[in-house]
């Protein structure tokens, strides 16, 4: 097929080419059913999620919904299938239903593909393997290069834990990293600051200890019991975190700086990874393994055919969900264009869906619909 007859592809037809180019690659089809449990999909979400599925109730009158993406139903079929726990992979095609978000326009109805990839131990060649098979099927489809911007949440929180932070700092930057948000938001006082002024300045005039025995006693004495399931001691380690933060304490100006340094650091993948580490030596950071990481994974990259050359790494890309625990990444008709392809990995999520351990797992997702719109024409 030339790259001209490629381009008028209808969503039907890419979706069929990318399944083909999966099935070339070696990977077992899985499509899970249509209808799913709500709940876990809530509970990794939150309830501002509730409001983009189709919920309906079984005759238990527990929520079910309809299939809003496919890498949770895929990890739940791997779990109950003999080879749980065993390297597998597969891919996966067909409809997800999500109301569109604000602002957004469409039917609800989308077209994604991927590929999921789980109990492998070498996980550079991994993640390599799938962003890839990924690129070479959006290719099959479409036929046009694509950019590629990466990150890597694990080097992250690597590098948060050579700082040193304390525990609120350390949980409120990688949280903030996670969620897509700017280091002015994250350094931003904490926005009920202001409403609890004088507990917040009381707390940082004495130790963790005595901190937490004031808070407990101030709530026993307003007879207040444990709010939404959190006892007194978990209400004290929140006016805690919010004093460390309202106070900026533990986060000197080098250690700000720092930060500031890291989460700069943008471009072609090699490049980035140099001045990593030229900031890494010049800040006695011991980041040698993440980073060593993060250069076997462009080897095998480079290994597969991807040009490296179209390949962007920024320590600040996140994916905006809160399980990505190592290497993520997007890919794009422009730089700027909406996400094609996205993806990444998420050693954790399988034990939250009932794995007895940690599964290593990484997966991508193609938007096929995205993938053959074309300026002026609906997908």
């Amino acid at each position: 097929m030339n790259e001209a007859a490629k381009t008028d592809l209808s969503s039907g037809d890419a979706l069929g080419a990318i399944l083909a180019s999966f099935q070339r690659a070696g990977f077992a089809r899985c499509e899970p059913k249509i209808l799913q449990p709500a709940g876990v999909f809530l509970d990794r979400s939150g309830e501002d999620f509730r409001g983009r599925l189709y919920l309906t109730s079984d005759a238990a009158g527990d929520d079910v919904c309809l299939r809003p993406e496919y890498t949770i139903p895929v990890c739940l079929a791997y779990l109950a299938s003999a080879t749980a726990g065993a390297p597998a992979s597969f891919a996966y095609g067909g409809t997800v239903f999500r109301f569109p978000a604000e602002g957004e326009t469409g039917s609800g109805e989308l077209l994604q593909a991927g590929l999921e990839s789980f109990g492998r131990d070498d996980r550079e060649a991994a993640d390599a393997e799938i962003l890839a098979a990924a690129l070479e099927a959006a290719s099959a489809a479409d036929g046009g290069p694509l950019h590629v911007e990466t990150g890597d949440a694990g080097l992250v929180s690597t590098f948060l834990d050579r700082l040193d932070l304390p525990p609120a700092w350390r949980r409120r930057l990688e949280t903030g990293h996670a969620r897509g948000e700017s280091l002015s938001q994250i350094f931003a006082p904490p926005a009920n600051g202001k409403e609890h002024a004088g507990v917040l300045a009381a707390l940082e005039k004495v130790d963790a200890k005595e901190a937490r025995a004031l808070v407990e006693d101030l709530l026993s004495i307003a007879g207040i019991s444990p709010v939404g399931g959190r006892s007194a001691g978990e209400i004290a380690e929140r006016f805690l975190d919010q004093a460390a933060l309202a106070g900026g304490a533990g986060v000197s100006a080098e250690k700000h700086a720092l930060v500031d340094a890291f989460f700069a650091i943008q471009g072609q993948i090699d490049e980035a990874a140099a001045a990593l580490r030229a900031l890494a030596k010049d800040a006695a950071l011991d980041l040698t393994a993440a980073l060593d990481s993060l250069d076997t994974r462009s080897g095998f990259l480079a290994a597969r055919g991807v040009d490296l050359d179209r390949v962007r790494f920024s320590a600040s890309f996140a994916r905006r969900l809160d399980y990505y625990s190592g290497f993520v990444f997007e890919a794009r008709r422009e730089p700027t264009g909406p996400a094609l392809i996205g993806g990444g990995r998420y050693d954790r999520l399988l034990k939250t869906l009932g794995a007895k351990q940690d599964i290593p797992a990484v997966g991508a997702a193609i938007w096929v619909d995205r993938l053959t719109a074309r300026k002026g024409i609906a997908a």
